[in-house]
């Protein structure tokens, strides 16, 4: 590209000698194409794609008054569109219709078309077939609303009306103090004032560095804090219609009474009003300060000679006003964070002295430093601090984004990816309206800020900004912090307390202490999400008398669950029931508790199955066991050194290869012989019960009755004897008199007591509640080890003769692992809260369970459900090895504030520019190097973390979402 560049220059120069322009850029270009490959080499010479953006992005920005956009695509078409906006413009011969043509267009341009087009589509499509119009289910949008379209047309018409009376019927005279464009000139100046105090007012610190006296200082709560809160949404509801509807209409005034448009077909006419016209409305307070500024230079400067006042039309004033005003605050933030290295480079202990001869260079060159900087800021280019050192460079041109990809379409996906899908949307509706109050600053594309809760830091940018609206983008960082995350986490929390959460006799305008970090806080916004609490179960899962009382509570819990099971599955098949067994009594096959035995199993009961025996090794054990699903994932395992916890009748084996015998310790033989399998002689087994044909004597028992082959018989007789005697009738009958199946029925409570003197019905809840009791605590009837209840909470089941049975009707299976997780939280919320005084409010508390509660493990998918499904409450059980102790954790959906403060969004950009330098250039790709280990001032570890994978590891990142200031 470099040869045919030249080779094009020097052909023209050589047929078209007499055109000095041309032989002045021949030997420009002959020196630049020298240091190409050097520049190509640094880092500065952009790729053609991000060039090609890049300039779109600058064009449209300050040629055109738009913004840059959240997608490549949206950028293109609306850089088609503007262009051709202007270029139309200038053909248009009435002046009357150039400036209504401008009015209109640049107010529509400035809008939100795509979504307020895809909203049109999806209401008229909803009531088309007569339905509601509903958001997409993955969307955390606000869809438009008939209210809106109605304002924007108001306001166009409004907007259209005022541009074309005021151009029509006033008179037109170059700018004077006692102008009609002077004195709506001076009502600028006077909006402009007020909207600043307003805006300042919003955030904790005035300028970033004095505390705002107004602003809460400390809120424990989110009902206290919007208390306090109440006087500054006041403002920001003035604040808003100030900036959306009278700050656009005065500056149409000023423009539409400049004579400059008196003169057509003017180029600079035709591209510094479109430009104008339309940032009045794409971004009101940038465009009132250009306003001001330039009727401000108007009244200063009276003196027609001037070459500002001679040569420039106000669209062209209003247009370098405006690429000055970028270009300034570039240039702040760049040198904020080029002091920021150095003093970084210098404050690190470990660093220091390797440092310390760039951080001299830097001073004793800082002439040198500063036309690094002015040239950065000319080009709109990240400054590079090289390795993060204070070594610096000139990034390559590139758009706001920094990133070639689609805006959320890449992420590393992880299981804790889901709490920050939950919090999506309702940090999207906090943080519109903490943007329409102008709590988090002036609102550009490339801002940054950075939210906080517990162990939650999110990252957001901000990528379109238009008329009432804002696009954004929403990531979520790791939360297995390591120790370069804690470092810098830390000081985040130390940056929000020092803001938030002052005491009431602190002074009324404190100084931010932590002035030069590149995070300055803004507000805390409450947002409804799941806040984590671990607790330490110590002395309450390892209580003998807990424990004791739990397999009680076991058996009840399980008769609760079973008959809700039924009463829920009758009402499903009710109809089905009622026109098939009408007047018909129901045959069930029923073990028989009483009867003697006629036939004998084949198969002997007594005999040890291995493989489950592999499965309840004491050894397999850790936070959170796995659940192993399938006979060929049981038959694994797992060993994990280190952790012995007693779980009686273990037996310890080890695999070698897959055909390996086990090895058995004696102590484990002892073991299994205390587990209290029957010792029978070889040939002989103990009489099976033996199964009849049985008939309900309450023609209504078949509205709770099980499913068949939950019937079926898989334990001794003598051993149901024995544990029938555990089965509580009482309380079997107080459940069955709250069950709201038989409401529906004439004279329901007598149905009720005709159901609970059923003695076949209430056999058959005795055979099943008493085999999953058993399958849960095997023959041994001995108090449960701590380690037994983890291994059974877990899913892993001992082994028993009723195991394989169990597992064959994975209903029922999981029905009793669910009986054993809500037991396990009854029993820790009975020694928390108190015992349970009647069976009325142990149904309370196992309604509760079941409504608001999942309990289970974080590992299984039923747990990520829970949380979008956003259950009020969540729990797992766990163990921690490093500390030997087991745990409980507790998550609760309840409104709790989110800090967020406002990133150096030059600071964000160079480092992200230093990570594609080091990791494309450099290939620098050392997990432990230097430029990504953790700086409190810097927050380099979380910066790099934030940056689109794959040079960043976000666990979350949202596609781009629109919000409405409206």
């Amino acid at each position: 590209m470099k040869q045919s560049a030249l080779a094009g220059i020097v052909l023209i120069s050589v047929f078209m000698v007499n055109i000095p322009v041309l032989e002045q850029m021949n030997q420009i270009l002959h020196i630049l194409f020298i240091f190409l490959p050097f520049l190509w080499a640094l880092g500065t010479l952009p790729p053609p794609d991000a060039l090609f953006l890049w300039a779109m992005e600058q064009v449209l920005e300050f040629g055109l008054g738009g913004s840059s956009m959240s997608t490549h695509l949206r950028l293109l078409i609306m850089f088609i569109i503007s262009t051709g906006t202007a270029v139309t413009s200038y053909f248009i011969p009435s002046t009357v219709g150039v400036v209504l043509f401008m009015t209109g267009l640049g107010f529509l341009l400035s809008l939100n078309l795509s979504e307020m087009v895809f909203g049109f589509k999806h209401s008229v499509t909803g009531h088309r077939v007569g339905t509601k119009s509903k958001a997409l289910p993955n969307s955390s949008e606000k869809q438009f609303t008939w209210k809106e379209y109605l304002f924007y047309s108001i306001v166009l018409v409004l907007a259209l009306l005022e541009t074309g009376l005021l151009h029509h019927f006033a008179g037109f005279s170059q700018i004077s103090k006692n102008s009609p464009q002077a004195i709506v000139g001076y009502i600028l100046m006077i909006l402009f004032i007020i909207l600043w105090i307003l805006k300042e007012i919003q955030s904790v610190y005035i300028f970033g560095i004095f505390r705002n006296p107004i602003y809460p200082k400390h809120a424990q709560t989110v009902t206290l804090f919007l208390e306090k809160q109440t006087k500054l949404m006041k403002i920001g509801v003035v604040r808003r219609i100030l900036i959306n509807l009278v700050s656009p209409f005065a500056m149409i005034a000023f423009l539409s009474l400049d004579s400059s448009l008196q003169g057509l077909h003017s180029v600079s006419v035709s591209i510094g009003f479109t430009r104008a016209f339309r940032m009045v409305w794409q971004n009101t307070e940038n465009a009132l300060l250009e306003t001001v500024i330039v009727s401000a230079v108007h009244l200063l400067i009276s003196n027609t000679d001037i070459w500002w006042n001679r040569n420039l039309d106000t669209g062209i004033r209003l247009l370098l006003v405006g690429i000055m005003r970028d270009r300034l605050i570039q240039f702040i933030s760049k040198l904020q964070f080029a002091v920021t290295v150095l003093l970084a480079s210098w404050t690190e202990k470990k660093r220091r002295k390797s440092a310390t001869t760039l951080c001299v260079l830097n001073i004793v060159f800082s002439p040198f430093m500063l036309v690094f900087i002015v040239f950065s800021t000319l080009l709109s280019s990240p400054l590079l601090p090289l390795f993060t050192l204070p070594l610096f460079l000139v990034g390559f041109p590139r758009p706001i984004q920094s990133w070639p990809g689609v805006v959320g379409t890449t992420a590393c996906v992880c299981a804790d990816t889901v709490y920050y899908y939950q919090m999506v949307p309702s940090l999207n509706t906090a943080l519109q309206s903490a943007m329409a109050a102008g709590s988090l600053g002036l609102l550009l594309p490339g801002s940054h800020y950075l939210g906080r809760f517990q162990d939650r830091l999110i990252w957001i940018m901000i990528l379109e900004c238009g008329y009432t609206y804002c696009c954004i983008n929403i990531k979520g960082l790791e939360l297995q912090e390591t120790s370069c995350h804690t470092a810098e986490a830390r000081r985040v929390d130390e940056v929000f307390e020092g803001a938030f959460e002052q005491e009431e006799y602190a002074r009324v305008c404190s100084i931010n202490e932590h002035f030069g970090n590149v995070l300055t806080p803004c507000t805390v916004l409450p947002v409804k999400l799941y806040s984590d609490a671990r607790n330490v179960l110590s002395g309450i899962i390892d209580s003998h008398d807990n424990l004791k009382e739990f397999k009680g509570d076991l058996v009840k819990v399980l008769v609760w669950i079973l008959l809700q099971y039924c009463s829920r599955r009758s009402n499903v098949q009710e109809n089905v029931h009622k026109t098939e067994n009408k007047g018909k009594a129901s045959l069930i096959i029923l073990p028989a508790l009483n009867t003697s035995p006629e036939t004998e199993s084949p198969e002997d009961t007594d005999s040890l199955n291995s493989e489950n025996l592999d499965d309840w090794s004491d050894d397999v054990f850790g936070e959170e066991p796995t659940i192993k699903k399938g006979k060929e994932e049981r038959d694994q395992l797992k060993v994990l050194p280190g952790i012995n916890l007693p779980i009686p009748g273990s037996v310890e084996s080890q695999r070698v290869g897959k055909h390996s015998a086990g090895t058995v310790t004696e102590n484990s033989l002892y073991q299994a012989v205390a587990l209290g399998y029957p010792a029978t002689d070889k040939g002989k087994q103990e009489a099976m019960a033996y199964i009849p044909l049985m008939e309900f004597s309450c023609s209504h028992s078949h509205l709770l009755s099980l499913p068949e082959e939950w019937i079926s018989n898989c334990l001794p007789n003598s051993k149901v004897k024995e544990m029938s005697s555990l089965f509580p009738e009482d309380w079997y009958h107080f459940v069955l008199r709250q069950l709201e199946c038989f409401h529906s029925e004439e004279n329901a409570s007598d149905v009720v007591e005709e159901i609970a003197k059923d003695r076949v019905l209430k056999d058959f809840y005795v055979h099943a509640v008493m085999t999953c009791y058993f399958s849960l605590f095997g023959v041994d009837n001995m108090i449960p080890s701590p380690g037994h209840i983890l291994r059974v909470y877990s899913g892993v089941f001992p082994w028993s003769l009723a195991l394989d049975w169990l597992t064959e009707k994975p209903e029922l299976f999981q029905l009793a692992l669910k009986a054993f997780r809500y037991t396990l939280k009854l029993m820790i919320d009975k020694v928390s809260l108190g015992p349970i005084e009647d069976f009325k409010e142990l149904t309370n508390c196992l309604e509760e369970y079941e409504s608001d509660w999942y309990i289970g493990l974080v590992s299984d998918e039923k747990w990520k459900e829970a949380i979008l499904q956003e259950k009020p409450y969540l729990f797992s059980l766990g163990y921690d090895p490093n500390m030997g102790v087991y745990t409980g954790r507790v998550l609760t959906l309840q409104e709790l504030l989110i800090q967020v403060g406002k990133l150096n969004a030059e600071a964000v950009r160079g480092q992200w520019a230093n990570l594609s330098w080091e990791l494309l250039y450099a290939t620098n790709d050392d997990e432990e190097r230097y430029s990504i280990q953790a700086h409190p001032l810097l927050l380099r570890n979380l910066t790099v973390q934030a940056a689109d994978p794959p040079l960043g590891y976000p666990i979350y990142s949202s596609k781009p979402l629109h919000i409405h200031l409206f």
